[in-house]
């Protein structure tokens, strides 16, 4: 049965990985490049269309939930363990090195398959340094001085459960769709975004892609016989997976996790070379090398104590209705906006005046 083959996972996470790299590299998606036009050009159309991939994959997920179709109860997500400093400390690391690097772990293995070098070298940084920070000697330092910091819950994280155990309210999907809407509201107001379809269509599809990762993960836990993490996308230490994963070649069989990080790289490919979009880039100096490293750096470390990136967090982690998503993801706005002020305006400061 195809169900016996330990392969199945990756290969759904590569099928996954692809439509979605493929769909981010056509309509060149990227959260840093979202906030950064946001912020300083007023346009606020790639913010619309990551936030439509949010709320997309919050909908079509609780909705699936409330059928009863799959079950995401044991997603790291929703664990009673909230590490509440790390998500705003590695949140802001991850905002700060994001903008050093000019995208997010997720736009690096997109731009990795339209032809950047450097952004080979950020996703080995970023694997290396978040194998580092799970399991090595920063990860040490981390459980030692983070995980004491932790409050825990006395069940889920999932802000359903929080207002349950609060008011008695017991209807995790018409929270949902409250927050869903409200998101939904904001992104359609703009005229200019409604006459998008592109970016319509670019933040539906990234959205169900996360959808359909719960899915395929939540069933294939119950028919293979290996053990299977419940999860969806993820671009932090899925990087460091493949490292480990092609130097123990005889190690443990890759995860969904890994074989969505080398989808992204293929559909992206794919879709670069389909409309002339390939361009090979590499770093001009060793300043800029030096600033990638170290972005790459803070985003794999910084990734690791958030529990998740823009993606993660962000959209995963949202589709969830975990209490860290919109936390994690204000850090890393935070971050984001720290960096580029260095960059751009040369202060750290979040209240100066731009020049």
């Amino acid at each position: 049965m195809l169900t016996e083959s330990p392969w199945l996972l990756p290969a759904v996470g590569l099928l996954i990985g692809i439509i979605t790299g493929a769909v981010a590299r056509w309509n060149h998606f990227c959260t840093l490049s979202a906030l950064e036009r946001h912020w300083y050009a007023d346009d606020s159309r790639g913010l619309r269309t990551w936030v439509l991939a949010a709320a997309v994959a919050l909908l079509s997920t609780q909705a699936l939930i409330a059928s009863g179709n799959i079950n995401i109860d044991q997603s790291f997500y929703l664990r009673p363990h909230f590490a509440l400093t790390g998500y705003v400390i590695g949140g802001i690391m991850f905002g700060i090195g994001m903008a050093l690097v000019g995208t997010c772990g997720f736009g690096a293995l997109v731009r990795l398959g339209g032809g950047s070098i450097r952004s080979l070298i950020v996703v080995v940084a970023i694997g290396l340094a978040a194998l580092t920070a799970q399991k090595g000697l920063i990860g040490s330092l981390r459980v030692s001085v983070l995980e004491p910091l932790s409050i825990e819950l006395s069940s889920s994280q999932s802000i359903a459960s929080i207002i349950e155990r609060i008011s008695g309210f017991s209807s995790p999907f018409s929270i949902a769709v409250i927050m869903a809407v409200a998101l939904l509201y904001w992104i359609f107001s703009s005229a200019e975004f409604r006459a998008d379809k592109r970016s319509i269509f670019t933040g539906s599809i990234i959205g169900l892609c996360v959808t359909a990762g719960w899915i395929a993960t939540s069933f294939l836990s119950t028919v293979m016989f290996r053990q299977v993490q419940i999860e969806s996308a993820s671009y932090v230490l899925p990087p460091g997976e493949v490292l480990f994963s092609l130097i123990a070649v005889t190690g443990s069989i890759p995860d969904y996790g890994v074989g969505l990080v080398v989808g992204v790289v293929i559909g992206s490919a794919i879709a670069a070379n389909l409309t002339n979009d390939v361009r090979w880039e590499a770093c001009d100096d060793a300043r800029e090398l030096g600033r990638h490293l170290s972005g790459a750096f803070l985003m794999g470390t910084g990734g690791v104590m958030a529990a998740g990136c823009t993606i993660g967090q962000g959209v995963s982690a949202m589709s969830t209705m975990a209490l860290s998503a919109p936390i994690a993801f204000i850090s890393i706005c935070i971050g984001a906006r720290i960096g580029l002020k260095m960059l751009i305006e040369g202060t750290s400061s979040l209240f100066s005046r731009s020049a």
